[in-house]
């Protein structure tokens, strides 16, 4: 047998044996996505991909169909944690991390049973933040074909062990989600169902600001366009129209900067923004709430 026979029986027998702890997941309109049995009754999949709180349903590796209930999700890594009551065998999980070059294989299920994407490990970086302010492991980028029904689906080493699980990146880029942010963020969701985060009640808005005396530079900050009547930002007093233009002492120009500051160390911290109303310097003091569930 050639060696590319042998990599193709090979990545089919990969392919097959993950395909037992994949099922395909029915909570949002449109094409279905993927998940995987994390363990015993509990099932992984992307957060992005649960529209629907109540009468999840989910296909199992047999082709029956069970209910699932939803135990937690978190926006900020996009991964949901669903209880499902018939225990499906869990992948077992890669050691170490992933490295650039790899090949990796994602393993999905849809209308027609289980589906396989090959892809390499694009881009790999250390720990970083995602554009909703959640704290990833790793960053893991993929070079695959990718549509919806993989959303949620696990990414598999040459080994067959779990390193992530697929998820729709920026700029029309595909991830993996690290299974060490899986396995955080997971355990968070079973016991309490959430991830606390930040919260300032306010709806901003990047605009340009006028330049500092002497200045030449262009300022950026945020436009407050609107406010949670019950938030932080209101009880202390910020208004629609003000923007905000550094966040204690330090200059903030993007949404992105905010929700970087607004994880789960946040909740309770005092905060001094600076402020310009109607174009002139102000500041507001506020205490960081917890943000409410969705």
């Amino acid at each position: 047998m050639s060696d590319l026979a042998s990599l193709s029986a090979e990545l089919g027998k990969i392919a097959d044996a993950a395909s037992a702890s994949i099922v395909r997941i029915h909570a949002r309109r449109g094409p279905s996505s993927s998940g995987f049995a994390w363990r015993p009754g509990v099932i992984v999949t992307a957060e992005e991909a649960i529209e629907a709180k109540d009468h999840i349903e989910v296909t199992l590796p047999d082709g029956s169909t069970a209910s699932a209930t939803l135990a937690g999700r978190d926006p900020s890594t996009d991964i949901a944690v669903l209880r499902c009551a018939p225990a499906i065998p869990a992948l077992a999980v890669a050691a170490g991390q992933a490295g650039i070059g790899q090949i990796a294989l994602a393993v999905g299920r849809g209308r027609h049973g289980a589906h396989a994407a090959l892809a390499m490990v694009s881009a790999v970086s250390g720990p970083w933040q995602s554009q909703r302010g959640g704290d990833l492991e790793q960053f893991i980028g993929l070079d695959m074909r990718f549509d919806r029904r993989f959303e949620g689906a696990p990414v598999l080493t040459a080994s067959g062990e779990l390193i992530g699980m697929a998820a729709a990146g920026p700029h029309h880029t595909h991830l993996a989600i690290p299974a060490a942010t899986i396995e955080r963020v997971a355990a968070q969701l079973e016991a309490k169902g959430r991830i606390a985060r930040g919260y300032l009640g306010l709806g901003l808005q990047q605009v340009e600001a006028a330049p500092v005396a002497g200045a030449t530079a262009k300022r950026y900050g945020l436009m407050v366009v609107s406010l949670d009547a019950s938030g932080p930002g209101q009880s202390a007093g910020v208004l629609q129209g003000d923007i905000i233009v550094a966040w204690n002492a330090e200059p903030v120009g993007s949404v992105r900067g905010v929700f970087r500051r607004l994880g789960p160390q946040a909740v309770g911290q005092g905060v001094e923004l600076a402020l310009l109303r109607a174009g002139q310097p102000a500041a507001a003091r506020l205490i960081v709430g917890e943000r409410p569930t969705i």
